[in-house]
Formats: structure tokens, sequence, C-alpha cells
């Protein structure tokens, strides 16, 4: 018996150092071979608190693309190389981890902070620092999902420093939206005979009283597919932060419950949100990736809102094969469309 509790002992001192060891471990990315090339992690001052930026490319001369992670609070850093490493050899791609968020997430982002119109105050002073680091007039903005409303609110508070926006999952209504999302929902759940689904799902319509409520409808979403068509797409977040290279293992211990806490403060503060009504036309050019399957942020909004917004122009990409996730779904097709941007801006004759 003696033997045994001490190997038993030999084992937990052994998981106590490899943790110890592990913790240690500072936060990296992958080089990027040539005398022009960066691949870094950066902490910046933004709106008077470090806010962490991923900036990584082959030549420091391309455009800079910065790519605005959804949620809120969920940061994108740990899935970047998953649909950025063809943008690399365009771009100069810049993932921020917003505040609040993934390594952006400290005892120094004051609570009362965490709004809307801070975040998107916060957005344009990344612009900024970005213009000047890279010496460029200019960048391309892509929002995803909750990206998307201060990606569109940033533009429209400010138009100059962008070639065009990028709206993926674009959120524009958020009443409508969460009514045509759960209609669905409950609509595949009748169809599958999901009595456990009917039940969570007629408890909490929407507009959600609180997070719980939101989390519940995700969770049936996700199961039928209207937000990542293949399902498991917590399982595959939760695996890629585990795994990431980007994030300590404190960062990583920290990841869920600061998205949480960014979700808790500011979804309920969307809930006006309609651009339809209140974004009628953008001064830059507007391009669309709307996945054909996409209940999250329901496509046919997206739709809609192309056929009536203004502006130099406006651009609608389907993917169909994906839902709310285009740049997960189908990553090679993502990337090329960026690309396509860009190279179609900069030919002989091209818009500029």
């Amino acid at each position: 018996m003696a033997t045994i509790a001490k190997f038993l002992g030999g084992i937990v001192g052994a998981l106590v150092i490899a943790i110890a060891v592990w913790a240690l471990v500072p936060a990296s990315t992958p080089a990027i071979e040539g005398p022009d090339a960066i691949a870094s992690l950066e902490p910046v001052e933004i709106g008077g608190v470090d806010q962490w930026l991923l900036l990584r490319g082959r030549d420091v001369g391309k455009p800079v693309l910065l790519f605005l992670h959804g949620g809120p609070g969920a940061a994108n850093m740990a899935q970047a190389q998953a649909h950025s490493s063809q943008l690399e050899e365009h771009f100069v791609v810049v993932h921020w981890d917003q505040r609040g968020a993934g390594k952006s997430c400290a005892s120094e982002v004051p609570p009362a902070s965490m709004t809307v119109d801070r975040l998107v105050s916060d957005t344009l002073e990344v612009v900024a620092w970005l213009r000047k680091r890279f010496g460029e007039e200019k960048i391309y903005l892509l929002g995803h999902s909750w990206g998307s409303v201060i990606g569109v609110l940033a533009v429209q508070r400010d138009p100059s420093p962008f070639h065009a926006y990028v709206g993926l999952g674009q959120v524009v209504d958020i009443k409508r939206g969460e009514e045509i999302s759960t209609h669905w929902v409950t609509e595949r759940a009748r169809a599958d005979g999901n009595a456990e689904a009917l039940e969570d799902l007629a408890s909490v319509p929407p507009p959600y009283e609180g997070v719980e409520a939101l989390m519940l409808q995700r969770k049936w979403l996700g199961h039928y597919g209207g937000d990542y068509r293949a399902g498991g797409a917590i399982v595959r977040f939760v695996q890629d932060v585990l795994t990431a290279d980007v994030y300590t293992l404190a960062e990583k211990l920290s990841f869920y419950g600061c998205a949480i806490e960014s979700l808790d403060r500011m979804w309920f503060e969307l809930a006006d949100i309609d651009f339809i009504r209140d974004v009628k036309r953008l001064e830059v050019p507007v391009h669309f990736f709307i996945g054909r399957h996409d209940y999250n942020t329901p496509f046919e909004l997206n739709a809609e809102w192309a056929e009536v917004l203004e502006a130099p122009e406006v651009e609608v990409l389907w993917f169909e094969q994906s839902a709310h996730m285009a740049n997960l779904e189908e990553p090679g097709l993502f990337q090329r469309r960026l690309i396509e941007l860009v190279e179609q801006r900069t030919r002989p004759g091209g818009v500029r």
C-alpha cells in the first residue's frame, strides 16, 4: 500500500511540475521567413488600456487587413491560422483581441468602459495605430458578427481611413434577426420531434431576458447547424483556444469567463440595432460575405439591407456551403475572395 501511495504521489508531483512549466511558457506566433515579413504579438495602448494585436504577413508593404472578431468577447486569435494563411501572402493580417476579450482581458479594463461606443472608438484608435505603424493612408476592415456592428459604426463615424468594408455574418437588425432565428430552429426541432428542444426554445422567446436565455437558444441553433453547418462549433472553439500558442495558460483559463463577461455587458446594448433603418449610406465600398445557411445573423436580412444600402459599391458574395462562419467553413474560398477584392482594386483600370 505504501508503494502505491508513493507511486501515486510521484505522478501527482510530476503533474504539478508539468503544469508549473506549462504556466511559464510564453505566448508566441510562428515565424514567417523573409526580410520583409512580420509575425508578432504586440500590446498597444488603446483607449487608455493595453490591448493585444497579432500581426502577420509576408511583406509589410502589402495592404493592411484588420479582422474584428465576434462575440462580444469571442476573440479570434486562436483560430486565425485556419483562415489567414493565404491572406498573409497578400496582406498584413491583423487580429485584435478587443478590450475585455482574450489577451486583452485584464483587471485594468474598467467594467464601465465595456460599451458599444467605446469599442467603436477603440476600433478607430487601432486603425490609426496601424496606419502610422505601416505608413498606410487606408486599410481594409472586416467585421464578423458582433465585429460587424462595431465595424459598420466605425465606418459610419469616420470613413476616411478605409479602402473598403467587408461584413461577414453581418448583423443587420437584432430584433428581427432573433425572431427569424428562433422561428427557424423551432421548426427544425418540430420536424425532428425534439421535445426537449421545443420546451427549451418555448421558455426563452426573444427578446431574451439574460445571457442564459441567449445561450440556450444558441445551443439548439448550433445543434441544427444554424451557426456552423457541420455542428460542433463550440467544441472546436474550445479545442483551438486550449491548444493555441498565442495564449498563455493563464489567458486560456480566463478566456471563457472573460467572454461571458463581455457578452453580459454588451449584448443587450445591441437590442436597438437596425441598420436598415439607421444606416442608409456608407461612404466606402461594401462587400457582404453571406453564408447561405446562416441563422445566427439571418442571411435574408443581410440581403435585404444590401438591396437598399447606398455606397460607392455594394457587393454580395454568397457562400453556399456555410452558415455563420464562412471563414472556417469555406476557408479557401473566403481567402480567395478577399484576395480578389484587393487585386481588382489594384490592377490597371481597377477601382481604387
